[in-house]
């Protein structure tokens, strides 16, 4: 067997990937400074990688000169870079917006005749279509409410929280397919849905609370019906859709039940902290849900926007945790910001994998794409986790296999170079972990 293996590092914030090849030699009895893998240990199957098509993301695309533009697509949707598959799309307007939007503000339009996807069309679908036409065909698409029409809501508008009104679910629920069904009839792979964007926050920007036993409810007695009535129940609907902290609670109240099929798997953020031991638990009492990251970025009100390396390994870190605890599917946030990690339409600035300096009119890449892209070009959609064990937490470690190839991810957040042992049936690779490195072994059978 031949392994191929590739390290990137940052020394000085400066990008070097250096690639090595090494031939397995028989197992020699080694005891120490392993790491195991165990391709007969199956787990589960990934769907894919991908990004959010926000209108900041379309805005900011929109100012692009052209070859900037097919770059960026291609980076993210080509086939020899970062390989997604899939998008996050908001249903109207959502923190990273321009401005509010929505497609039927209209109390009166029962039936949705003024129903416009003028806004869409601006900064999303040339965005959507660019990126379609770099992958070679149709992407998943998975859309996500941030609120309903503020005239739906019991605090009448789309900002600070409120609830959706007693007398609006029906119209809510048909509203939400009326939003797949225009998306379907232009063409688009529109799959999954959340059903509520962090049903539990009630944020400045657009926002909409739920309890779960309200998500339940809601679930069972307007929207699945609803999907169903209009032919739509092929789409996967995802609960939850907030930080894992709660994840479990929200999961034993609507997986179970009458909601139980009517829901293929639960939505995840990840800025509560790792709570991948909520993700284990899920897994273990519900193993034919899916588990879904829907969002994850860098806040600047949380975390310093030039602490770049550090930055790129929480995510890195995070995408480990959740893999070994049964994610399925990466969706990161906004795919393209300006240098301000915006524009946000309350301030909520974020950072992105990549970002446009709209002054000097240059796109600039940040570490966090080069960490991505050491899983999302590797660990292609239908690979199954594999069992692995290691010697030390100070490497963090998934494996993957598809057909004959085996891909293992290797991060180390130190500032030492970590030796160990890759053992696989009964041969062996001696290998070393550059410190603060993430590095990619590719191993083909």
């Amino acid at each position: 067997m031949e392994l191929t293996y590739y390290t990137t590092t940052y020394k000085g914030n400066k990008k070097e990937t250096k690639e090595e090849h090494h031939v397995f030699v028989d197992d020699r009895g080694e005891e120490n400074q392993l790491i195991n893998l165990y391709p007969q240990i199956t787990m589960q199957k990934i769907e894919g990688f991908g990004g959010a098509v926000t209108d900041s993301a379309g805005y900011v695309y929109s100012l692009l000169d052209d070859s900037q533009k097919k770059k960026l697509v291609e980076t993210y949707f080509g086939k020899n870079d970062m390989k997604y598959n899939l998008v996050r799309i908001p249903i109207d307007s959502c923190d990273f917006s321009i401005e509010h939007y929505e497609a039927d503000s209209d109390e009166e339009d029962k039936d949705f005749a003024e129903f416009s996807f003028a806004r869409v069309e601006k900064y999303i679908l040339p965005l959507l279509d660019a990126a379609e036409a770099s992958y070679g065909a149709k992407l998943d698409i998975m859309l996500s409410p941030w609120s309903p029409p503020a005239y739906m809501k019991t605090n009448g508008e789309r900002n600070h929280g409120g609830k959706l009104k007693e007398a609006y679910k029906r119209r809510w629920a048909e509203y939400l397919c009326r939003y797949i069904e225009e998306y379907r009839n232009r063409g688009y792979h529109v799959t999954k849905m959340t059903m509520q964007n962090e049903p539990k926050a009630v944020q400045p920007w657009d926002s909409c609370i739920y309890t779960a036993q309200e998500e339940r409810d809601f679930i069972k007695d307007y929207l699945h019906p609803a999907l169903v009535e209009h032919h739509l129940d092929d789409i996967e609907l995802y609960i939850w859709d907030h930080n894992k902290e709660r994840a479990l609670e929200w999961a034993e109240t609507i997986f179970t039940g009458e909601t139980a099929d009517m829901v293929a798997g639960l939505a995840f953020h990840w800025y509560s902290g790792d709570h991948f031991e909520a993700l284990q638990m899920i897994k273990k009492r519900f193993p034919d849900k899916k588990l879904l990251l829907s969002e994850a970025c860098i806040e600047y009100s949380k975390f310093a926007a030039n602490d770049y390396l550090k930055n790129a390994q929480k995510y890195a870190h995070d995408m480990i945790g959740n893999l070994n605890n049964g994610m399925q599917t990466f969706l990161d946030w906004n795919l393209l910001l300006d240098e301000q990690g915006g524009p946000n339409h309350v301030g909520n600035f974020c950072d992105a994998p990549f970002l446009f300096d709209t002054k000097k009119k240059v796109v600039m890449e940040s570490n966090i794409a080069g960490y991505i892209w050491h899983f999302s070009h590797f660990i292609e959609p239908g690979a199954i986790r594999i069992g692995m064990t290691r010697y030390t937490d100070e490497l963090e470690v998934t494996a993957f296999q598809k057909e004959d190839k085996i891909s293992f991810v290797v991060l180390n957040r130190t500032e030492k170079k970590i030796p160990f042992f890759l053992r696989l049936d009964n041969t062996c690779v001696s290998l070393e972990s550059e410190p603060e490195s993430i590095a990619t072994g590719v191993i083909v059978q």
